[in-house]
């Protein structure tokens, strides 16, 4: 059992990365493109919400989708879409179609992470899983990071990127046709308390949480800048801001994971809530402060990351089988609906209040999960279902 564990976990994780690799160099390219065009940020936004949107339909088909056709047959479907989808923008500059072959890509993607997720979720027992999600999330953050580097090399290209692109989630499939085992999408006694209805009210903190992540996620890589900026800093640190965050968060998650396991995953994660509270409100003072705003970037990505690393190891403790896909489904569907939509309003409010009003919606997204949890705590205790 420690064998195949080993060797299906690692090529499992390896093949998602691959697919980080080419999502990583594929979202940013797309965006270039469209730049070189002449096309203006609102159709590149466009475009991003339209990858979103094939997400957030597919939400609710994801249980029953891996229940009829199994995890690694659609998995492999996933990566085959995804990848000719990605290639055929070559050979157009119809936005229309771009815009179809962006959902098909977001429908398939969030069909795959949600079975992957799943399927690392069953891989792991209780007493490591901290650890082993932790170790999905960061090769995974690892590789993504890696797909800008790749688009600087192949962009000017033009001819041939998207077809490089697509092809780079092709190298997917060899790792995967080494899994000896499969994920149990659970039998028909499941379905019933398997849907995402029957599942959603069970997990309310753990959608909020991956929300809050998406949201800093996001933030940290778009407006964290213009804040920095705004205290003074010149623009060449202030874009490395993000980078400290991701930094804390990448290399954090392993540590983080194995203290879950030994002191228990709730108190870490509320814990992990806690210290994002604390440090948020300190970024503005700490910004001109060279001594100080590093350390406090990375502690506070690194807690962060934790939020969304720990809502996803919570998944494999409360739920099994098609239930335990329903919820990696929901936790796929609060980031796409947190990075579209948290954008625009906290670039409406830094735009009409100010600048520091990034940290406000941060620190307010922070609160709601800390107060799902609290609302969590004092109903009766969740036990595992599906």
């Amino acid at each position: 059992m420690k064998v195949i564990f080993t060797r299906d976990f690692l090529a499992l994780i390896l093949s998602v990365a691959v697919v980080g690799l080419g999502t990583g160099a594929t979202l940013p390219l797309t965006a270039l493109a469209l730049t070189q065009a002449g096309y203006g940020t609102d159709v590149v936004g466009l475009l991003s919400a339209a990858q979103a949107g094939g997400g957030l339909v597919v939400v609710p088909l994801a249980g029953w989708v891996a229940t009829r056709f199994g995890g690694r047959e659609v998995i492999v479907g996933a990566v085959l879409v995804v990848a000719f989808a990605t290639a055929l923008m070559q050979l157009t500059a119809n936005l229309w179609l771009w815009a179809l072959l962006r959902v098909l890509c977001g429908a398939a993607l969030m069909l795959l992470f949600t079975i992957g997720e799943a399927w690392v979720n069953q891989l792991a027992d209780d007493a490591s899983r901290g650890r082993v999600i932790a170790i999905y999330a960061t090769n995974f953050t690892l590789f993504q990071m890696s797909g800008p580097v790749l688009v600087s090399q192949i962009e000017g290209y033009t001819h041939w990127r998207f077809l490089v692109c697509g092809a780079i989630f092709l190298l997917a499939l060899p790792m995967l046709a080494t899994i000896r085992s499969t994920p149990r999408a659970a039998g028909d006694e499941h379905a019933a308390h398997g849907s995402w209805r029957h599942v959603l009210p069970q997990m309310p903190a753990l959608v909020i949480g991956t929300g809050f992540f998406a949201l800093f996620d996001t933030l940290a890589l778009s407006l964290l800048p213009l804040l920095a900026m705004s205290h003074g800093i010149t623009s060449e640190v202030a874009v490395l801001f993000a980078s400290a965050l991701l930094l804390g968060d990448t290399t954090m998650q392993f540590p983080i994971g194995w203290l879950a396991d030994r002191l228990g995953r709730e108190r870490v994660h509320i814990g992990c809530g806690v210290m994002v509270i604390a440090l948020l409100p300190l970024v503005p003072w700490a910004i001109t402060s060279p001594w100080l705003r590093w350390p406090l970037l990375y502690v506070l990505g690194a807690a962060a990351g934790a939020i969304y690393t720990l809502s996803l190891v919570a998944c494999g403790e409360r739920f099994r089988g098609v239930a335990l896909v329903s919820a990696s489904s929901l936790v796929g569907a609060s980031w796409s609906a947190a990075s579209f939509g948290g954008p625009l309003v906290a670039g409406a409010l830094m735009k009409g209040v100010g600048n520091d009003a990034l940290i406000g919606v941060l620190l307010f997204a922070a609160l709601a999960f800390l107060g799902a949890v609290w609302w969590e705590k004092r109903r009766a205790p969740i036990r595992a279902i599906g």
